[in-house]
């Protein structure tokens, strides 16, 4: 299981930070793990299945 720190995401989705918590804020994207302190951390599976349902979302309409 790989963990993307904040700049890895940003990379892998294109999205912008302020983005990626206003998503996380209305449960539209995986929550962060808290690893220490305040360093946070996803799990890239999950943002992963996040991306790939933005495709299937898109295909369908």
């Amino acid at each position: 299981m790989n963990v993307l720190r904040l700049d890895a995401v940003v990379l892998t989705t294109g999205l912008a930070r302020s983005t990626i918590y206003k998503l996380i804020g209305s449960g539209e994207f995986p929550q962060p793990v808290p690893l220490t302190g305040r360093c946070v951390g996803w799990i890239e599976r999950e943002v992963n299945a996040w991306i790939r349902s933005r495709i299937v979302e898109r295909d369908c309409v």
